[in-house]
């Protein structure tokens, strides 16, 4: 066992990297022997799941250990001198360690979530999706096979007739139905990057993606958000520096800033894109938390050069996993075959499921309902922490999130190690970096930070 010191000056985090890398230096720690997985280690040295995830996943990403998925971390076997190719690899491997922490958030069950990257049940389409449920149960449905490789035809009807109230002009057979977003921000990945292709994502941008795309080996360039919406001079930089192929982007109700790139933003990103033959993969998840209408890059650029992708899973249940790609034909038929590649068919039972809460009737009444309450979170959330002396870097007043910083706080982590022990998940924001680096910016998700234990927690540290 490590001898932590709590009191000391040096953080847990830092205890615990430096003193399993001096028993790998050391001989202590074998190549190859596995070492205590993340519960075992926080049980045994009285600390936080969360510090452990943080120095494990600092561990990784320096090369010291190795994460293999469903067994465990190892001690990485390590040439004489690391090449940049053995360094990105070792960089990669942070997904598994971050996937992990993930799974802890779900099962913790903490009672105030204020970091995560849903909505409370209550505030999804409960009602309608009991009453999709009993219409299915009720209909004649022939749910033996594996169904449409693209998907459940009247679904992907419906949502290209969506897109076409979007002015998108777009056919059923240019929607790909996925296992949720996630799944289709996969294939986008799979069939654009390969192993050392540097790509362009927003920063701080998407996590799953960020770490999806550094699991394929990518080599991640970021371009800073602003409020409103992107560093135009930036991106034209980044792009004639690193001549990428692919940009990764999520114009509105961003994840983690909420931020909402302006139209002109969006022009000028086609016209960078046009100019340097980039093909753009916008993450539009958000769509449905949108009151407002507005154009999308896939709009302004008709699916010549822009992949789009949406969920239901926000909206109406997370558990359905119904997500949808559209694109251009030839490049839905080459994602096709690599989704019936990975996993054959998506679940026609789910995909129905979703379809009958779409056109049950009250779908419309949901969304604005859903839109108002959320409004209403962001103005007390905002206003709480503008008081507890945070500064908020966007008010959209729309979506899920506000991205904030107290200028006492240059440590998320430690806050949010703190957080956990009063029953509280915090967003730090080193999970959303394009580089994983330290950040102050915390993400709050509004519909769960409206305890007033979470200003009352913040209170207690000195903050407010």
């Amino acid at each position: 066992m490590l001898q932590l010191q709590p009191q000391s000056s040096i953080s847990l985090v830092a205890q615990i990297v430096e003193g399993l890398r001096s028993q790998i230096e050391q001989g202590g720690l074998r190549a190859g022997a596995k070492v205590p997985s993340i519960r075992q280690f926080a049980h045994a040295h009285q600390v936080s799941v969360f510090t452990v995830v943080e120095a494990y996943d600092r561990l990784v990403a320096q090369g010291w250990l190795v994460s293999r998925p469903h067994s465990g971390f190892f001690v990485r076997r390590r040439a004489q001198a690391d090449g940049p190719a053995q360094t990105q690899v070792a960089a990669g491997q942070g997904f598994d360690a971050m996937w992990y922490m993930r799974k802890i958030f779900e099962h913790r069950h903490l009672s105030i979530k204020a970091g995560c990257g849903w909505l409370p049940g209550d505030w999804l389409a409960e009602d309608g999706l009991r009453r999709a449920l009993r219409g299915l149960a009720s209909e004649d449905a022939d749910l033996g096979g594996y169904g449409d490789p693209k998907g459940y035809p009247p679904l992907r009807q419906f949502i290209a007739e969506a897109f076409a109230e979007q002015e998108v002009q777009v056919h059923p057979s240019q929607v790909l139905l996925t296992q949720g977003s996630s799944q289709a921000l996969d294939l986008a990945v799979r069939r654009l990057v390969r192993a050392g292709d540097t790509v362009l994502v927003d920063d701080p941008g998407y996590a799953n993606l960020l770490f999806s795309l550094r699991f394929q080996g990518a080599t991640l360039v970021g371009v800073p958000r602003t409020p409103q919406g992107y560093d135009l001079p930036a991106l034209e930089r980044l792009i004639v520096a690193h001549q990428p192929k692919v940009f990764f982007t999520q114009p509105r109700l961003q994840s983690p800033t909420g931020s909402v790139a302006q139209l002109a933003h969006l022009h000028r990103v086609l016209q960078l894109a046009e100019k340097h033959d980039l093909t753009i993969v916008e993450n539009d998840i958000y769509v449905d938390l949108d009151p407002n209408p507005r154009p999308s890059l896939a709009s302004l650029d008709q699916l010549s050069r822009v992949i789009t992708v949406g969920s239901y899973s926000k909206t109406i249940s997370p558990n359905i996993r119904v997500g949808y790609l559209v694109a251009h034909p030839d490049m839905v038929e080459d994602l096709a075959q690599l989704k019936m590649i990975a996993g054959l068919t998506s679940a026609e039972f789910g995909e129905r499921l979703a379809l009958g809460v779409l056109i049950e009737g009250r779908w419309r009444k949901h969304l604005k309902g859903l839109r108002e309450r959320l409004a209403d979170a962001h103005q007390q959330v905002g206003q709480r922490l503008s008081g507890l002396g945070f500064e908020l870097f966007a008010e959209p007043k729309a979506g899920m999130f506000l991205w904030a910083r107290h200028p006492l706080v240059s440590d998320p982590v430690a806050l949010s190690n703190k957080a956990a022990e009063h029953d509280i998940m915090l967003g730090p924001g080193h999970l959303f970096s394009a580089d994983l680096g330290p950040t102050p910016w915390m993400r709050f998700n509004v519909a769960f930070s409206l305890d007033t234990k979470l200003a009352e927690f913040f209170q207690a540290q000195g903050l407010g």
